[in-house]
């Protein structure tokens, strides 16, 4: 297994990825056209963020991205992790550890000083998951507002 960051040629299997995550998150509906859009703006984006993708053999099985801010709380760049998936098949075996564990380094690496994330309020299994690698529940809200042309 191999981890790197995604290019624009791995959008397709990327979109795939993203449908799974997105028929178990209760706030959201995939979208190809919107999800191409959003992948694509991330991996030639200038600096946004990084998609880091889990590849066995050639075919892409987990990604995780990470949106890049700056924090005035900490005086320097933090990021937003979002969209970690693993492929059905290789869940439970080590492979969602494998890929966050190599984010967290690697968000390190870019000079982050925090890493932020959200999960389904009911999703015990994900809060499990972060928890144990070091992630702890913030007392903050999200709050949102879509904006519409």
């Amino acid at each position: 297994m191999e981890i790197e960051r995604a290019t624009i040629k791995d959008v397709p299997d990327l979109c795939t990825l993203l449908d799974y995550l997105f028929e178990q998150e209760a706030e959201f509906k995939s979208s190809r056209e919107a999800q191409t859009r959003g992948l694509s703006e991330i991996i030639n984006g200038n600096g946004a963020g990084d998609i880091l993708v889990l590849r066995q053999a050639s075919e892409i099985i987990a990604m995780v991205n990470l949106i890049y801010i700056v924090s005035t709380a900490f005086g320097s760049r933090v990021a937003i992790l979002e969209d970690m998936v693993v492929l059905p098949k290789y869940r439970d075996q080590g492979t969602g550890s494998k890929l966050l564990d190599y984010a967290i380094q690697f968000a390190k690496e870019q000079g982050c000083k925090r890493i932020s994330l959200l999960t389904d309020d009911d999703n015990y299994h994900a809060h499990r998951f972060y928890q144990k690698h070091g992630f702890s529940r913030s007392s903050m809200l999200t709050f949102r507002i879509t904006l519409s042309d």
